[in-house]
């Protein structure tokens, strides 16, 4: 397969080369060596006299050695010289996030420019054809390989990206193919059910399962056109925790190292000036009485306070953010540990369990109602994943029975 994608990138990627004509170069060699003046090696190739004297003037000027010269203008080296560029672009620009002003500097770097045309216009013509020969390949390829397609349930994950203009998005999670990448107008159910049909249409699949957020036009797409089981991910649920608490503790955490290293500077200051007290200089001004002043034992309390203080939100947040992860671990309907079978209301009473445990949290730094309302919305994700290992469940335990 990897093979064919290669062949399909030679083919239909074409390389812009130095006067676009390496090629013929060694055919006109060769006709100078058979003793064919200027003008018969121009008709004999059907080109341009001034184009002869254009590759004679360039091949004059190039500033490399001659064996490399003579390689890259033999058949063999220019077929490694396509293969190379369109190996930089896939890598760097469609496989990599590099951009082709770096495979222009690439190719400046190498030397490769004597030989390949290395500005951006030129490598963005190479790089928009190895975009359309990678499509067309995807193309071709998804529906010769559905042709043999043993029938599968599958699952699919989709999500909305907004990337340069919304764009709806389908993947098969357990093969990473992505099923549906298209540019939309809308995200309403409609919009999804056309393109989803069009997407999986010639695929022998039926799609059992859909994870996604909680998208009003998600949803009502799931329910109603294609009739599977919806999956809430894990990763919204905890994302709307981190909303809800994580930003607020890690604020007040701030504030309270601050004020913890304020009370710590002025108990030193103070321990010093009391430990060299003629170096302690008279700041009150003529005729004012001197300021009561704490004691050291007062000052010492305070810095204490502000330090336990700071060490008890640093261990709240800690609380949130280990029952954070530990939803991650609780949604399992087999136990990781152990290797046995955990039902769905067990599962379901341990992630409620973390989320108390967030709540409880939060009332008692006192955080704002929306952080509370945003708990809430998690909550409300419970009986969903509930049903989700109950879903799980069920199709292994047919998946079993039909293997008798």
């Amino acid at each position: 397969m990897w093979q064919q994608g290669q062949d399909r990138l030679k083919n239909q990627a074409c390389l812009v080369c130095k006067r676009n004509s390496l090629g013929k170069k060694p055919q006109y060699r060769d006709l100078q060596a058979q003793g064919f003046s200027l003008r018969q090696a121009a008709q004999a190739l059907h080109v341009p006299r001034s184009t002869l004297q254009a590759w004679r003037a360039y091949q004059e000027s190039l500033d490399e050695h001659p064996a490399v010269v003579a390689f890259f203008q033999s058949s063999p080296g220019l077929a490694f010289l396509h293969r190379l560029v369109l190996g930089i672009h896939l890598v760097c620009t469609e496989i990599g996030a590099c951009g082709i002003r770096l495979v222009c500097l690439l190719l400046q770097l190498t030397g490769l420019d004597r030989f390949v045309g290395a500005s951006y216009g030129t490598q963005h013509q190479v790089n928009q054809q190895v975009e359309e020969a990678i499509v067309a390949y995807r193309r071709e390829e998804s529906a010769r390989l559905a042709k043999d397609m043993p029938a599968k349930a599958i699952t699919l994950a989709k999500d909305e990206t907004f990337t340069g203009g919304l764009c709806l998005v389908a993947t098969e999670p357990v093969s990473n193919y992505i099923v549906l990448e298209q540019a939309a107008h809308a995200r309403d159910q409609d919009t999804w059910h056309m393109l989803m049909e069009q997407a999986l249409a010639g695929l022998n699949c039926h799609v059992i399962q859909s994870t996604s957020d909680e998208a009003p036009g998600l949803l009502a797409y799931v329910e109603h056109h294609l009739g599977a089981h919806h999956s809430p991910d894990l990763f919204h649920v905890q994302h709307e925790l981190v909303k809800a608490v994580s930003g607020s503790l890690a604020t007040k955490q701030r504030a309270a190292g601050k004020a913890a290293a304020e009370a710590q500077a002025t108990l030193e200051q103070m321990q010093e000036q009391l430990q060299n007290p003629s170096d302690a200089p008279e700041k009150r001004g003529l005729g004012r009485p001197p300021k009561a002043t704490a004691s050291l034992e007062q000052v010492a309390q305070q810095a204490d306070a502000a330090s336990r203080e700071y060490q008890r939100i640093s261990g709240q947040r800690e609380q949130v953010a280990r029952s954070i992860r530990a939803l991650g671990h609780a949604y399992h309907f087999v136990d990781l540990e152990r290797g046995v079978r955990r039902n769905g209301k067990l599962i379901a009473g341990d992630i409620q369990d973390q989320i108390d445990t967030v709540r409880t949290v939060a009332q008692q730094e006192g955080l704002r109602h929306t952080c509370l309302e945003r708990i809430d919305k998690a909550e409300r994700m419970v009986p969903k994943m509930q049903a989700i290992i109950e879903f799980v469940s069920g199709y292994v335990r047919r998946q079993v029975s039909h293997l008798d």
